[in-house]
């Protein structure tokens, strides 16, 4: 069958959803390379006539700005980077592979309860506002509150649920007797399994892992109220450009939000293939 045109009722309603999700990426990019006068013009600037690069210089020197009379950040953002590349890849990592195993146990030898995947995903039902608080209090007493390894814990507990059940839904689709032709074979089933299983379901690996790398890419509440001195993220460095001497730096802030896209972005589009396939949780069986 032929494919259907697109109309242009159709065209110019589609045409008005894309410019409208990305005008705020086009407005972030013009901030980011606009120099602090355009900040706040008016009437706005839409495209700088001076395109710069001050803004990106002063993530990593804060005093670099200040040739254009606008008072410099606090801190580099140096340790935010490093803190959300090894919070997020770390706690990505350990979420993925217990969560691997987990939707393994659940789909093939229906470990627990006929609840057990119902309890795992009631993890992901509260607001993370009312589990933070507890988390703080626990992670105080046994000496893990600012620490990357309390935070890198908290990420894994809140996405494992995630993980678990879209991983789940991967090894349901694929059919046992694969497994079971494979240990005719002479292998276990652990390495039929490692071997077997994990390879056929990769498309959904590599989506369940760039899923959860961004859920904890851009997590906020848990990297603020468990970081003080020692640890830092993306998205609390951001909220640490408002300051009372320099009012909002949002040249800065659009600068460091640029390159919080950047990992993002390139990673939707090595696995958008499997992007679409993950976000249906198995709910399309072959």
């Amino acid at each position: 069958m032929a494919p259907r045109k697109l109309g242009i009722p159709l065209a110019v309603v589609m045409g008005a959803g894309l410019a409208f999700t990305l005008f705020p990426i086009f407005w972030l990019v013009m901030t980011a390379i606009k120099p602090p006068i355009d900040w706040n013009a008016s009437p706005a600037v839409w495209l700088p006539s001076c395109p710069t690069f001050i803004n990106f210089l002063t993530l990593f020197d804060p005093d670099a700005i200040r040739e254009y009379g606008v008072g410099g950040v606090s801190q580099s953002a140096t340790a935010a980077v490093f803190g959300s590349i090894l919070a997020s890849v770390a706690s990505t990592c350990i979420s993925v592979c217990i969560g691997l195993f987990s939707a393994i146990g659940i789909s093939r030898y229906s470990k627990g309860s006929r609840s057990t995947p119902l309890v795992i995903l009631s993890g992901r039902m509260f607001p993370p506002a009312a589990i933070a608080v507890p988390f703080v209090i626990i992670f105080s007493t046994v000496s893990l509150i600012d620490s990357y390894v309390g935070l890198i814990a908290v990420y894994v507990a809140v996405t494992l649920p995630f993980s678990t059940w879209m991983l789940k839904s991967f090894v349901d689709d694929l059919p046992r007797e694969i497994e079971e032709a494979a240990m005719l074979d002479g292998m276990t089933r652990v390495k039929a399994h490692l071997t077997v299983t994990i390879p056929l379901i990769k498309g959904g690996l590599f989506s369940t892992t760039m899923l959860v790398f961004i859920l904890n890419w851009s997590e906020f509440m848990f990297a603020l109220v468990l970081s003080y001195s020692n640890i830092s993220t993306i998205p609390v460095q951001l909220s640490k450009y408002v300051t009372a001497t320099a009012g909002t730096l949002y040249g800065v802030q659009a600068a460091l939000a640029v390159l919080a896209m950047l990992p993002l972005v390139a990673g939707g589009f090595l696995i958008q293939g499997h992007l679409a396939r993950g976000m249906t949780f198995g709910a399309i069986k072959q």
